[in-house]
């Protein structure tokens, strides 16, 4: 009888994921509360629905930061 070695655990899936909440979010950014949801309204910042509440991955805002200032700078 053969035994395979556990695969290795997803990379993205490996730590917990940072989950923001949109105060956080505006607290960040220096935003308001609208301009957030403007910004989840229209889908540029991605974010998550758990019951009633909206969680946004940090990595969807750092990915958000990093395409504004690329596009910034052309």
């Amino acid at each position: 009888m053969t035994m395979q070695a556990p695969a290795a655990p997803h990379p993205e899936l490996s730590t917990p994921e940072e989950l923001l909440t949109v105060p956080q979010v505006m607290a960040r950014l220096q935003l308001g509360r609208s301009a957030v949801y403007d910004l989840l309204g229209n889908r540029q910042l991605v974010s998550i629905t758990l019951g009633h509440a909206r969680r946004i991955p940090a990595h969807a805002l750092t990915e958000f930061i990093r395409t504004r200032l690329a596009q910034d700078a052309v």
